[in-house]
Order: structure tokens, then C-alpha cells, then sequence
């Protein structure tokens, strides 16, 4: 199998514990998703106000976006300790009742991935978060006996890339509920702003923008790029980063201009010339590119659909015509699309199958 792409690497200590580092710390450092970031501040200011702990509070986005930032800001700006898990780690209502019973007054408890905890710890859940209260069954059968035990007040951030899958009485149980965009390229270099600062990384404003152009509107990737666009000046010898600095790095970690991946380009590749811009099903479009058809789907296509280079239909997937011009081909004619009213229904002249003709034609 082909290596992972810059992108959507995975990240090793050391990288981890560098963009730990360049976390914003508080609401005011946070750049972006202006409307979550007041509304959150408003719900936060009141409790404080009130002196109780805050509303429970559902962070939902695509990932890199700063639902993980939040929730430890959130903890920050109440002054209360964080614990942190993952809806992966509770696979059942024990290990859910170990970590609430735990919990001290005013903490906050981070699931990430929230949509993946077991449907038992669901459960349980709703009754925290509304009565904070869990009732432990102790036996088996007709001996079984619930016994009650009350929690402290405490504030649950959730975190979720798929809110479609979440429950709907686990959802409405979340006094907020903050949905997160994508940033624009002037939201993009204000982050690689600050972290070339943290950094101590002397780069020119061109320099931002070429980076920021390339990091597919996610602040997680724009850091990842400015961290290997560092560790190039650096073997150059460069000691300001411009915009032919930026681009030449980025050119060598095959991150293009629209901020397209190895990955990425044989996907487009591969429509395009081996099945003449599709349609084609995702498993085949999988092999001819040398990887898992889940590696295909999740980390190449919601990118490429977003920026109209590839279409998803039911017959297939397309090469949409801006992916034949960004590539270098010529479009051929009736590419756009492929004719999209042929994708969803037959023409209007088409026959019925099997030559069949109603009497009153």
C-alpha cells in the first residue's frame, strides 16, 4: 500500500505534542468560527455568572476543524480540571459508571467521537446528563438490584465528525450545540500567524497565503504544513519564508496548489484515464489506485466532492469538469456532469425495455 499523504497523516509523538503547543488556550486566541465562538462565550459567561457549571455541549464538524480546542477551552474558561476520552473506549456502561463516578464537581468530561460509544452507555448517559445520577445494576437475572448513585454537577463536551449518528435523545440532552466550518484562506493565515509566532518562524505575508491556499480550509493541516514548510527552510538554509519558499516545499510533499495529495490526484487520475472520467464504482476506482476502498471514500472523496472535482452518483463516481482542467486534459464534450440528467432518468426519448409500447401510442 502507497504511504499515507501529509495530509491525512498520523501524527507521531513529537508532531503531537507541537500542535498541543500551538493550541489556543482561550476563546480570544481562538481564530474562527466567529458565530460558535460568541455563542459559546455568552453560554459560558452566564455560568459563571450563575456560579454553576455550564450546559452540556456538542462540538460537530468535519475533523481538524477545533472541536478538541474547544473542549479544553471550554475547561480553561471555567477554571475546572478536564478528562478526556473517546466514544471508542466505552464499549460498555462499566467503563462509562467508572469514569462518571469519578468525576468531581464543576470537571469537565471530553468524549471525542461521541457517536461511537455502545448504545448501553447511551443510555446511561441520558440519565447523567439530566439527572446526574447512574443507576448500577449489581446481579444477574431476577436478583438484579439497581442501586443508585448520585454525580456531582458536571459539564460534558461531545465531539462528533457525524452528527447524523448520534441519537436524538442523546442530542437534545446537549444545552448547545456548535456546528463547525470550514476557514477561509484570510481565517487560514491568521492561524499560521500565531503559530509561526509560537514557532519563532520568520515568513512574509505571500509566504501565509501560499500555505494557506494548500491546507483545504483546515487550521490541523495548515499547522501540519507550516511545520514541514519549516523544516525545509531550515535544510535550505532560508531564513524568511516567501511564497516560492512555501511553494517549493509543498511542491516536493506533492501538496499542489488547490492543496490536492498524492491521494487525491490518482483518484482524479485514474477516473479520468483509465475509465474516461467515469462513472465508476468506488471499489473499482479503489483497486486502480492501489488502496482500501474506506481510504478511498473517507480521506480522498469528501475533499474532492467539496471542491466539484468529483461528482457521486448512482451509477458511479465522475470526473467533474474542473478536475479535467486542474489535471491538464482537455474536456471532452458532455463531461460536465456526464450529462446529468442521464445519470437519474432515462432520456425522454429512451424506449421502454424491451421494446414494450403502450396501445395509446
Amino acid at each position: 500500500m502507497a504511504e499515507p499523504s501529509l495530509v491525512a497523516a498520523g501524527e507521531e509523538p513529537e508532531e503531537r505534542a507541537i500542535e498541543a503547543a500551538l493550541r489556543p488556550k482561550n476563546l480570544d486566541d481562538f481564530v474562527g468560527q466567529h458565530r460558535v465562538r460568541k455563542q459559546l462565550s455568552l453560554v459560558l459567561q452566564a455560568s459563571r455568572m450563575r456560579g454553576r457549571s455550564a450546559d452540556h455541549v456538542l462540538f460537530s464538524g468535519p475533523p481538524g476543524l477545533g472541536k478538541t480546542t474547544l473542549a479544553m477551552i471550554v475547561a480553561s474558561e471555567m477554571s475546572a480540571p478536564l478528562r478526556i476520552s473517546s466514544g471508542p473506549a466505552i464499549q460498555h456502561a462499566g467503563d462509562l459508571a467508572a469514569i462518571l463516578s469519578s468525576l468531581s464537581e464543576g470537571e469537565v468530561l471530553f468524549l471525542d467521537e461521541i457517536h461511537r460509544m455502545s448504545r448501553p452507555a447511551e443510555e446511561m448517559l441520558y440519565m447523567a446528563m439530566e439527572d446526574f445520577r447512574v443507576d448500577i445494576v449489581v446481579g444477574k437475572g431476577a436478583g438484579a438490584t439497581a442501586i443508585p448513585l448520585e454525580l456531582p454537577p458536571f459539564t460534558l463536551v461531545g465531539a462528533t465528525t457525524r452528527a447524523g449518528l448520534l441519537p436524538g435523545p442523546l442530542r437534545d440532552r446537549f444545552g448547545f450545540t456548535g456546528h463547525l466550518e470550514f476557514y477561509s484562506v484570510p481565517e487560514l493565515e491568521l492561524v499560521l500567524r500565531r503559530s509561526a509566532g509560537l514557532l519563532d518562524l520568520k515568513v512574509n505575508s505571500a509566504g501565509f497565503s501560499e500555505i494557506a491556499g494548500r491546507s483545504r480550509g483546515t487550521p490541523r493541516i495548515a499547522n501540519r504544513l507550516l511545520r514541514r514548510v519549516r523544516d525545509w527552510a531550515l535544510v535550505h538554509g532560508i531564513d524568511q519564508i516567501d511564497a516560492r519558499a512555501a511553494s517549493a516545499a509543498l511542491d516536493m510533499y506533492e501538496v499542489d496548489k488547490k492543496g490536492l495529495d498524492r491521494l487525491d490526484r490518482a483518484v482524479l487520475e485514474a477516473l479520468i484515464t483509465k475509465f474516461g472520467g467515469g462513472p465508476v464504482g468506488l471499489s473499482t476506482l479503489a483497486i486502480a489506485v492501489g488502496e482500501e476502498t474506506e481510504t478511498v471514500e473517507t480521506v480522498a472523496e469528501p475533499f474532492l466532492v467539496r471542491e466539484g472535482l468529483l461528482g457521486r452518483t448512482p451509477r458511479g463516481r465522475i470526473a467533474m469538469a474542473p478536475a479535467w482542467t486542474h489535471l491538464g486534459y482537455a474536456i471532452p464534450s458532455g463531461v460536465f456532469a456526464q450529462e446529468q440528467l442521464d445519470l437519474f432518468e432515462p432520456a425522454a426519448d429512451t424506449e421502454p425495455a424491451g421494446g414494450w409500447v403502450p396501445e395509446n401510442q
